[in-house]
């Protein structure tokens, strides 16, 4: 019997502590063509999610948060409870297509059935259909939804790690206990004594990292952020949208740079988010908009394993300098500076103390502090790598993926990001009360990228080497 990790657990903790939340993660693949036929889709669906344990499990939890939640075989699964079928109202685009997503994501899912359902959507213009994905967060971090979701497609089952761009980040390219080097079998006692020794001075080293990590992420924590329309209680209600712009793009200004594909994403999004705020009359200061970025500290072996396997860095956002490029040095310098202090490693090893605490303690700490009004963090962005070919779903060619994130603990946006193929998109979810204005939102988000794009011919214009390209770490 396999149980919750206190990470995993955490999510649902965060969601019974506020009756505004629903922690949700989504992804809506747009097909081309007809959607296939209700029992056509049942009896595919039925055989894929057989290879999905989680698909066919429910939470058994036990009073008072006395021990942690236990995945169980559901005796009652009956997949068309989790299949869905819709239809747009004309004309089919992409404000309709939102709206319905919106609404769809906002509801909770039903925790006395497997967390998880899907739904057809219809009625899309120029001949397409949509499959939304809801999943809870309890079950799955962003890596492993994908890989959930690329097994739904056509040729279920492993799909390969060099079918996803999460290979190229660093946690995927670490061997198991990277760091570690304990001494090879050896004759001379001497050189047990000396690989015995670099072997305790490296581990040393490393939790000394960990613990400096785990004081900034604790300090920034406890630094609020200057009072602003982007964070406060939240309503049940949603919107939903997205930015799209081309991979090529974000490579070139990465190459012309010299800084990841990563910083140029989180560069656009600052752009964006500063002028949604002058927009708004609000004067964007230095500390406005710190933001919780997760890292995946999943490694390769592990990307078919349905779990959260994140930890997380906090830097602040340039949303006071008004110069794209010099966005991007500063988003680029303080990014480097966090992977540098060990906030990656730091944020790991709470997670990993958390779940050497008794059940019953970490639960009811985390829903206290969930509960408490935190101030310092301000939005949410979070980037996954999806497959690097184009998928089929049904027969149907995926023509785009959109990326659905959750908003929680005063957070009124939140945004997640997603290569596929040649495209990479921007998944912008908001409170529906206070961010009506999500969709300047996706459009600065774009508009950021275009500035980088012109910023970067220019520079390259000039005889300087450019750097080389690299996916974030």
């Amino acid at each position: 019997m396999e149980r919750l990790s206190a990470l995993d657990a955490a999510f649902l903790e965060v969601e019974d502590s506020d009756p505004h939340v629903s922690l949700a993660v989504g992804g809506v693949s747009v097909m081309e063509g007809p959607a296939p036929a209700y029992d056509e889709l049942v009896a595919a669906f039925a055989e894929r999610v057989s290879t999905i344990p989680r698909c066919t499990q429910l939470l058994r939890t036990h009073p008072l948060d006395l021990g942690a939640p236990e995945w169980v075989d559901d005796p009652n699964f009956d997949i068309t409870r989790h299949l869905h079928r819709l239809a747009l109202p004309q004309p089919g685009g992409d404000a309709e297509l939102f709206a319905v997503v919106a609404t769809i994501m906002e509801r909770r899912l039903d925790r006395e059935r497997p967390l998880w359902e899907c739904y057809v959507i219809e009625g899309l213009s120029d001949d397409r259909w949509a499959l939304l994905t809801k999943i809870h967060h309890c079950i799955a971090d962003g890596i492993a939804t994908t890989q959930m979701l690329a097994r739904f497609g056509d040729g279920g089952g492993n799909r390969g790690d060099a079918s996803t761009f999460a290979t190229e980040i660093r946690a995927a390219k670490e061997p198991a206990g990277a760091g570690l080097h304990w001494p090879k079998l050896s004759f001379n006692p001497w050189s047990w004594v000396s690989g015995i020794g670099r072997g305790v001075f490296a581990a040393a080293a490393m939790a000394e990292h960990a613990a400096v990590g785990a004081a900034e992420l604790t300090a920034d924590m406890l630094s609020p952020a200057s009072e602003s329309s982007l964070h406060g209680p939240i309503t049940t209600m949603r919107r939903f949208t997205a930015a799209r712009v081309r991979l090529a793009d974000l490579r070139q200004v990465s190459r012309a740079f010299g800084v990841t594909l990563n910083d140029v994403a989180l560069a656009a999004i600052t752009d964006s988010y500063r002028k949604m705020l002058l927009g708004r009359g609000e004067r964007p200061g230095h500390n406005s908009l710190r933001t919780l970025v997760p890292v995946s500290v999943r490694p390769t072996d592990h990307f078919d394993t349905t779990d959260n396997q994140v930890s997380a860095m906090l830097p602040l956002l340039p949303v006071d300098e008004p110069d794209p490029v010099e966005q991007l040095r500063l988003v680029h310098r303080r990014l480097s500076r966090a992977k540098a202090s060990g906030q990656r490693e730091g944020g790991s090893a709470l997670f990993s103390a958390a779940g050497n605490v008794p059940f019953v303690f970490s639960a009811w700490v985390i829903r206290l502090l969930a509960r408490l009004p935190q101030r310092a963090v301000v939005a949410v962005t979070t980037n996954v790598p999806g497959p690097r070919k184009r998928q089929k779903l049904m027969g149907r060619r995926v023509l785009e993926i959109l990326p659905i994130p959750p908003i929680a603990l005063r957070l009124r946006t939140g945004v997640a990001m997603l290569s596929y193929a040649d495209m990479f998109i921007f998944g912008i979810t908001a409170d529906y009360d206070t961010a009506p204005d999500i969709e300047a939102l996706a459009t600065g988000i774009e508009n950021g990228v275009a500035q980088l794009v012109t910023a970067s011919r220019t520079r390259e214009r000039r005889p300087a080497r450019a750097a080389q390209s690299r996916w974030p770490t």
